[in-house]
């Protein structure tokens, strides 16, 4: 346990750390991948280059600091932090390396600030919450390997099909090479791919949603071919999955994890998602049409237009098979085809207004998922209905864990 006096210099010191969280990141990135470039294997080197890998590490550090007497509070990004670890294959040896260069990125941003009562601190503080993670991840790596067609680490998968949902997204349909049963999975997580490509320096590692319900004897994933978008890199894993991996190419996978998942209970769902952020929520979608066919479910995407709309036949027949499914559907930009055919709702942004009439008028549990912007917004219109927060979950595609931290 850490003693009185450091708890203190911690909480006092954690703010000054949130002020130059960027530059600690910058420079702790720069540091490790000096000290220990193979790490440069596990990293997203695409987020690294849009500097977001740096601003969740200030995240993190900051909120450690701040919450070091009450981490309890800090348990959804805690878990979440676990199940990545867990599913990128950290390995407790690594924390100790990591916990140096912290420590020496601190330093060289404060400078004389940092004297050596508050490094040491902030090191008795580190190893405490390392202690804490990994012995949270060893049950995870256990229980993980120990399920019904468990593993650990990466084990190799065949491309048995691949189905072009859009002119930018495509599924891949996935069987295990070895033949042996697979694990099944709670529907909203994703699975770990290792990317071997072709003239990279470095192995990439990129998480994607299990896009179908658990139960198959495949596991699938649909994948959005990501360009360059401003100053942000084009997707690399995306482009190598799109134009390079073909039909019984083998891949790299560690076992599905995450913890955006379904509750158990009986309310009513809202789900609402925008672009490629679909793909965890027709995983849940089809989990409970299965599994709970009598509970209501509420279904709201937005995107471009039809040209972009990965799944809409599977979400249109659900909806008229199931009384229970009532499906919605918003488009920015709609085609003069879709403003002819009536194929949405609402031209524009999914708004208050729509929120308001879609709204069930009992107590319901909803799902987001889609870009930061996108569940920045949709939070605050859900906070102006005065839905709990309790009652809000969801995934963003980005190592920022948490979206309405202040």
């Amino acid at each position: 346990m850490l003693n009185a006096k450091t708890i203190e210099i911690v909480k006092k010191t954690a703010p000054v750390l949130k002020e130059h969280s960027h530059q600690i990141g910058k420079r702790f990135y720069e540091l490790l991948f000096r000290t220990a470039p193979e790490l440069m294997n596990i990293f997203n080197q695409t987020n690294q280059k849009k500097g977001i890998q740096q601003e969740a590490l200030g995240y993190v550090v900051y909120a450690a600091g701040e919450y070091i007497t009450d981490l309890g509070a800090l348990t959804p990004v805690i878990r979440r932090i676990n199940e990545k670890h867990r599913a990128i294959g950290i390995r407790a040896d690594q924390y100790p390396i990591v916990g140096e260069t912290l420590l020496q990125a601190v330093k060289d941003v404060l400078g004389d600030a940092a004297t050596q009562e508050i490094l040491d601190a902030w090191g008795q503080a580190y190893e405490y919450i390392a202690n804490l993670f990994i012995q949270m991840e060893g049950e995870l790596y256990e229980e993980t390997e120990k399920q019904a067609g468990g593993w650990s680490g990466y084990r190799r998968f065949i491309v048995d099909k691949r189905e072009k949902e859009t002119k930018e997204v495509t599924s891949f349909y996935l069987k295990p090479e070895d033949g042996k049963a697979i694990a099944s999975y709670r529907a909203g997580q994703y699975l770990t791919l290792k990317a071997e490509i072709p003239g990279e320096s470095y192995t990439h590692i990129r998480h994607y949603s299990l896009s179908d319900a658990p139960g198959k004897d495949y596991y699938r994933i649909s994948v959005k071919r990501e360009g360059a978008l401003s100053n942000d890199p084009e997707g690399i894993v995306s482009h190598y999955l799109h134009d390079q991996v073909q039909i019984g190419d083998a891949l790299l996978f560690s076992a599905p994890a995450g913890d955006f998942v379904l509750s158990a209970d009986e309310f009513p769902i809202v789900f609402i998602s925008g672009g490629i952020g679909i793909t965890p929520l027709l995983s849940m979608l089809n989990d409970v049409v299965k599994r709970q066919p009598q509970r209501m479910v509420y279904f709201i995407h937005a995107t471009k237009n039809s040209e972009t709309h990965a799944f809409q036949s599977h979400l249109a027949e659900l909806a008229q098979s199931n009384s229970h499914v009532k499906s919605y559907v918003c488009y920015t930009a709609p085609t003069q085809d879709d403003l002819v055919s009536h194929r949405f709702d609402k031209a524009g942004h999914i708004d208050l207004d729509m929120l308001l009439s879609i709204k069930p008028d009992e107590p319901a549990r909803y799902y987001l998922c889609g870009s930061i912007p996108f569940m920045e917004d949709i939070l605050k219109q859900l906070s102006e209905l005065n839905v709990p927060k309790d009652h809000v979950q969801y995934e963003s595609f980005s190592p920022i864990a948490m979206l309405d931290e202040e």
